[in-house]
């Protein structure tokens, strides 16, 4: 394990999804695979959810009163832990995990992802592998003081107000970036905002998507594990980059 992917103690990880996006065959029923899939997770995940898409059109033809008509199909399956803290989804163009906290590390999980995905593989027999992705939602509890605080002492890149001549009152801040690792084609969506303050601490969002486009064997994991271990690299350097060592130790060094 590189030194970058070493775990954080306490990382104010809350939640975190893998997704493999696919081509799947033109004539798959998701719902179909409910109950070979849940006989395949009863012992892990023995909750079963099923998301439902509706989607509405609204025509109004000329000066005729507008006709509503809603159209419904199935969403995803979902197989959820005991504890509903992790779930495996099955959706229409692929398959994804997702880890609410408590996070440890993605080395926990990988095996886990690759015994759902095998599953996934026996069952859907997608065709293509077409984005893989990784996506970190952090959640940094920030020490207010007089209702206000300092984000040069815990961004790289803190946000700043303009300067009007007048005092202006900080309310909250949404920061979005699109970057792309030239090297590896890895791209990243990168956002950070502030929720409503909770007592004396400001919560600040760090929310990292990673995801690279692909055309890869659904059967070939190596080449699948490859992708995630090289976007959880980009994604650990833009976190490790993105907070300064005084805003590492607010949740680094608590137990």
């Amino acid at each position: 394990m590189t030194h970058e992917n070493q775990p954080i103690p306490s990382a104010p990880i809350i939640e975190a999804v893998v997704d493999i996006d696919c081509d799947l065959p033109p004539s798959l029923n998701l719902h179909a695979l409910r109950a070979p899939s849940e006989e395949a997770f009863q012992d892990r995940y023995p909750k079963f959810r099923q998301q439902v898409i509706q989607e509405h059109v609204i025509l109004q033809p000329g000066d005729s009163p507008p006709e509503v008509s809603v159209c419904q199909r199935d969403g995803a399956l979902q197989f959820v832990s005991e504890d509903e803290k992790q779930l495996i989804q099955f959706r229409p163009n692929g398959f994804s995990f997702n880890r609410l906290a408590p996070y440890r590390s993605l080395d926990d999980y990988l095996p886990e992802i690759e015994a759902g995905w095998e599953v996934f593989l026996r069952l859907a027999k997608p065709v293509l592998v077409r984005k893989i992705g990784i996506r970190m939602i952090n959640r940094i509890d920030l020490p207010l003081a007089g209702g206000n605080v300092d984000f040069g002492r815990f961004l790289m890149v803190p946000p700043r107000m303009p300067d009007t001549g007048a005092p202006l009152s900080f309310l909250g801040f949404l920061d979005q970036q699109l970057v792309m690792d030239p090297e590896t084609g890895n791209r990243a969506n990168i956002i950070r905002t502030t929720e409503l303050p909770q007592g004396d601490k400001l919560p600040l969002i760090l929310d990292l998507d990673v995801f690279v486009p692909c055309e890869t064997d659904p059967g070939d994991w190596p080449p699948i594990r490859g992708r995630l271990d090289s976007l959880r690299s980009l994604k650990n350097r833009i976190f490790r980059n993105s907070i300064t060592p005084e805003c590492l130790n607010l949740f680094s060094q608590q137990a």
